[in-house]
Parts: C-alpha cells; structure tokens; sequence
C-alpha cells in the first residue's frame, strides 16, 4: 500500500518545479511585448507561440520562410543565435549585449524592452529610430 503523504509531497515538489521553471516564460512575454511595442509591432503577439516568432523575424529583417527552419533539431538552435543577434543589430546594441542576450537571453531581453534601446530598423540600418510612438498633442489654449 502506497502512502499518501509521499504522494502529497511528490505534488507539491512537482508543482514547486513548475512554478520555477514558469517564471523566465512569464519574464520573456512581457519583455518581447515590451520590444514588439517598441518596433511598431503589437505588443500582444507575444502571446501567440508561432506567430511571436514570425512577428519577430519581421522585425530583424529575415524572411517569414524561416519559421521552418525553428522546426528542424540544432538548425533551430542557430536560427535563434541569428535572430537574437539581428535582435540586437536592431535595437542599435554591439557585440558585449549580443553575448549576454545569446547566454541571459530573459534578462537581456528585459534590459531592451526596459531600457532606453529605440528600434532602428532592421539590423539597425536606420539612423534615426525606426518607430516614434504617437504621443496625444496637448490642448492648444
């Protein structure tokens, strides 16, 4: 006969588990919420798992084609390493950012929505910020 209490408590460390691992999930959506808000991009495809990635291959500038190859073992792996350092080129970020945002990607990523990054354009070929959020003009008196 099985005892219940270690049931119990198997439960409770699966859930404990869960709750961790759901934490960096919940950091990255709010982050690329913030980056597709500030390339122009609505903010709420980040929620959507295969369509965030195709919202975001527009914003670095590679073809929609692409989300094919995020299907295909290891290629996947490398495609992502582009993307983020295309991420990076976009928001006007050099090759100190890339490496953190490619080995802490969900801090970094908060750092680029966060921070003060503008969207350049694809891979940052732009001079100027790429998109200017539209601010209410004040009532003229």
């Amino acid at each position: 006969m099985q005892d219940g209490g270690a049931i119990a408590g198997l439960m409770a460390a699966l859930a404990g588990m869960m709750l961790v691992l759901m934490i960096p999930i919940v950091i990255m959506i709010i982050a690329m919420w913030k980056i597709f808000t500030k390339a122009g991009k609505p903010g709420w495809a980040a929620l959507i798992p295969i369509y965030n990635t195709i919202v975001l291959l527009d914003i670095v500038g590679k073809p929609t084609w692409w989300i094919i190859l995020m299907f295909i073992p290891l290629v996947s792996l490398v495609v992502a390493i582009i993307m983020l350092i295309e991420l990076c080129k976009s928001f006007g970020k050099d090759g100190g950012f890339m490496v953190g945002m490619i080995l802490l990607c969900p801090i970094f990523m908060c750092i680029l929505g966060f921070g003060s990054a503008q969207y350049l354009g694809p891979g940052g070929t732009g001079q100027q910020p790429a998109f200017q959020p539209q601010t209410p003009m004040p009532p003229q008196a």
